[in-house]
């Protein structure tokens, strides 16, 4: 490989979400995290240099993006996703989260009924609660080591509750479900009839596993196109969550409209400077380092994988299709979701999502980021093993 992703690089003292603030979240401090979804890697080469060039330059004024910024966007998802965006649709924000946000606000009313498909990413049920709607959730159906989507219960949903917004988390996060396109039809079907808008977090599209495709919903057809509003960013792709920056895609242009007076509301307009500089490097330039990334992670669940099955058959791996997060199932230890949290926290002294966080579906699961170093993730796994052994 050309790039290295082995080398194990100290995160400690850099105002690392992941690494420097466990003893203000009441975890031990020599814990060894693996939770929050940023990678352990150095971005691409590509965009360090950029960004020592324009750091170097010395004035941080009020920045704005030009037209090779779009032109690189639009590359990026014409080539690996065949969907062919337009300028008019693009609005910047500083991060997905904030655009769900906005959507919530823009496209609903207080009290009004948003819909989940739980065990799902937390701030999902976080934004809709904090903007004083109700949430409904589909629970999606663990079935043979697989979720799915229970059809029925969607339909039935929307009309229990006259659900006006549907958070679609695509790939799936934390099940790791890639959706397949006959998946998004009916989904995008039912919502149509309902006149129920879509807001796709697409966050993760770029990281799917062989075998499986990633498809915009909003590149399906023409009616989905003028339903949909797709979040994306570079940030989990490229490892750039501190830089702020997300791109966001609305065909219809009553709905783009309703999302910009949203975000307007808020007081926000530019992004900031490096975050447009690395967002617009790493979309020109970072398809081999994303391709070895990819193929290093690939091992990574590999390894995984190999580890339950020869040194813990009591944990099981739910099949990831998608992301860089696994999904692990711990119900065959019997422990209460408390005393799991303790034998992981206090016994394994690992840093983990716990599941229960996701929603009631997830009690009894555990949320691990495989995308460190190989040995960061062995170490990880001997701790839990040895934990484990003493229950």
């Amino acid at each position: 490989m050309g790039y290295d992703f082995d080398t194990v690089i100290n995160r400690k003292n850099t105002y690392s979400l992941k690494y420097d603030f466990a003893k203000e979240r009441g975890k031990p401090e020599d814990i060894l995290p693996l939770w929050v979804a940023d990678m352990d890697f150095p971005t691409a080469p590509q965009i360090i240099e950029r960004l020592h060039s324009c750091i170097s330059h010395g004035i941080y004024g009020y920045s704005e993006a030009k037209q090779e910024y779009f032109e690189a966007l639009f590359k990026w998802y014409d080539k690996n996703f065949q969907w062919k965006i337009e300028d008019s649709w693009l609005v910047k924000t500083p991060g997905v989260v904030f655009a769900l946000s906005a959507c919530i606000r823009a496209y609903t009313m207080p009290k009004d009924a948003v819909m989940i498909q739980s065990p799902v990413y937390y701030p999902f049920r976080e934004i809709i609660e904090t903007n004083d709607r109700k949430v409904v959730e589909n629970s999606l159906i663990l079935k043979d080591g697989h979720y799915e989507i229970d059809f029925c219960n969607f339909q039935k949903q929307i009309e229990e509750n006259k659900v006006k917004l549907f958070l679609l988390c695509s790939p799936h996060n934390p099940v790791g479900r890639v959706w397949k396109k006959e998946e998004l039809i009916k989904l995008g079907e039912i919502c149509l009839k309902y006149n129920v808008i879509i807001v796709s977090d697409e966050i993760h599209s770029d990281f799917t596993y062989p075998g499986h495709t990633h498809y915009v919903l909003a590149s399906i057809n023409e009616a989905f196109k003028q339903n949909t509003i797709t979040c994306t960013s570079p940030s989990k792709t490229f490892n750039l969550a501190g830089l702020q920056v997300s791109n966001n895609f609305i065909a219809n242009e009553r709905l783009r409209k309703l999302f910009i007076k949203a975000v307007d509301q808020t007081g926000y307009s530019q992004l900031s400077l490096p975050g447009l500089v690395a967002c617009q490097v790493a979309y020109e330039t970072g398809r081999e380092w994303l391709d070895e990334l990819k193929q290093y992670l690939k091992g990574n669940l590999d390894f995984v994988r190999a580890f339950l099955k020869k040194e813990l058959p009591e944990v099981s791996l739910i099949e990831p299709e998608g992301t860089y997060l696994i999904w692990l199932d711990f119900r065959k230890l019997g422990l209460s979701e408390e005393d799991l949290e303790q034998m992981i926290t206090k016994k394994a002294g690992l840093w983990l999502d716990g599941g229960g966080m996701f929603g009631k579906e997830g009690r009894g699961f555990q949320r691990v980021n495989i995308a460190c170093p190989r040995t960061t993730l062995q170490n990880a796994l001997i701790k839990l093993r040895d934990a484990i052994k003493e229950i």
